[in-house]
């Protein structure tokens, strides 16, 4: 009994195995992906917005009521740069001159360019200074994307 419990907690475990995240970097990134991780440092910083909530809502809520940020930041490596938008307890995260490691992370459309973005399934935490020099001249949030939509051949 004791070595069927040992063997079906062994094939647990290696179901749950994780694997290794796969880095890459600014430039490989394309309109409409995810599941992106990155080392990449902070270049500047622009608070979007910081409001606090509704009144009414702050009623409602059994909790502390939370206040939404926004803020968008120039990130980059050694192959580009890309704008990062960082939400909540992330901006405190994206502070300018930093090195961070963003995962699991996606590509969203903003008026035709592209914005970097982590939701809740993703993850941004500070790490040590990085040693590259940083594209600044390939900004990949400076190109303009338009949806084409081609009629199927009948």
């Amino acid at each position: 009994m004791a070595t069927a419990n040992s063997n079906q907690r062994q094939r647990q475990s290696a179901a749950v195995a994780k694997r290794k995240p796969v880095f890459v970097k600014v430039d490989h990134l394309k309109p409409g992906t995810q599941n992106h991780n990155l080392i990449v440092k902070v270049l500047s910083f622009n608070a979007v917005l910081e409001k606090g909530p509704r009144p009414a809502a702050a009623a409602a809520a059994s909790q502390r009521p939370q206040k939404t940020r926004i803020a968008e930041c120039l990130v980059g490596d050694e192959t580009g740069t890309i704008l990062l938008k960082a939400r909540n307890e992330q901006v405190d995260l994206v502070k300018p001159n930093t090195t961070i490691i963003i995962r699991n992370a996606k590509i969203d459309m903003f008026k035709g360019s592209m914005r970097l973005a982590v939701d809740k399934w993703g993850r941004i935490e500070a790490t040590e200074p990085a040693n590259f020099t940083v594209e600044e001249d390939n900004n990949l949030s400076l190109v303009e994307y338009e949806l084409v939509t081609v009629a199927a051949d009948e």
